[in-house]
């Protein structure tokens, strides 16, 4: 049987409003018939925080704070919660809701995007799984989650190694197609993105610092010798193509279509309007 195959980009390091509008381009383009499904690697330059789509700027985030280190910042149009994007491989999927390998629940559909993901963490050796919720005090505490921070807990099918968060995605469908992204830790610092938010006391901070090291991790303090970005961009290509059963097809933008992100970035993601409207 002939497998299915998928577009891959690669488009490196980009400012956070490039990041968001060439995903937005991506669907799209996807829900117009222009371009087939396609499985997107990025990084940040600089390192930047993005808040979920419904995230109150305000009152969730000390934005003093993020200027001072010079971090960019941006709202994604996914739901979730603050991630900063340092030392990571971000990765997005665009897939129409029609696929038929693609089940009508986020949750489900969710799994089945995150096989991609399963596989390349297995590549580099480490022994990861889907976290399910089994009680219904989890359950309730996926509706209910208590941190603005993204990695502060596991949602429904998130990756986990040793009961730890190793990666935090969000997912939003529009036009009929799905769009998934999420990060892949390779290096966290936690001091400096608990250092990011707002908390009602000091006392309260330091708590959930404490709990946050018991509940998320990094690739590369899981592992005796640490992951180079490129490693971690091999592991997880060849992993898409094994857990979704694809080919990935390399393809480099073109000026047409790279003129159509700059002009959404500068109309959308890079005005005050859209990234503090909260």
């Amino acid at each position: 049987m002939t497998k299915e195959t998928w577009r891959f980009i690669d488009s490196q390091n980009q400012s956070p409003a490039f990041n968001m509008a060439l995903d937005e381009k991506l669907l799209e383009w996807h829900s117009e018939g222009l371009i087939p499904p396609t499985i997107r690697f990025y990084g940040w330059k600089p390192a930047t925080l993005s808040v979920g789509y419904f995230q109150k700027v305000e009152k969730e985030i000390n934005m003093e704070r993020v200027k001072e280190l010079g971090l960019g910042f941006v709202r994604r149009p996914t739901g979730g919660r603050g991630v900063l994007h340092d030392k990571e491989l971000t990765y997005s999927v665009i897939v129409s809701e029609e696929h038929p390998e693609m089940p009508q629940t986020v949750t489900e559909a969710y799994r089945v995007i995150s096989e991609g993901i399963l596989e390349g963490f297995k590549a580099l050796g480490l022994d990861a799984y889907f976290a399910i919720p089994r009680t219904e005090e989890e359950k309730q505490g996926l509706k209910n989650p208590r941190s603005s921070v993204c990695f502060d807990a596991p949602s429904w099918y998130e990756l986990v190694v040793e009961g730890r968060k190793v990666a935090g995605s969000a997912q939003t469908r529009q036009k009929g197609v799905i769009l998934q992204h999420g990060s892949i830790l390779l290096d966290i610092d936690e001091d400096l993105l608990f250092s990011l938010f707002n908390y009602p006391s000091e006392r309260v901070k330091e708590r959930m610092q404490k709990n946050f090291k018991n509940k998320a991790v990094a690739i590369n303090a899981l592992r005796e010798t640490p992951v180079t970005i490129e490693e971690a961009k091999k592991a997880f290509y060849d992993g898409f193509e094994k857990g979704l059963n694809i080919t990935l097809e390399p393809h480099e933008l073109t000026e047409a279509e790279l003129a159509e992100v700059h002009a959404i970035m500068e109309k959308k993601y890079s005005t005050d309007e859209w990234n503090y409207k909260r």
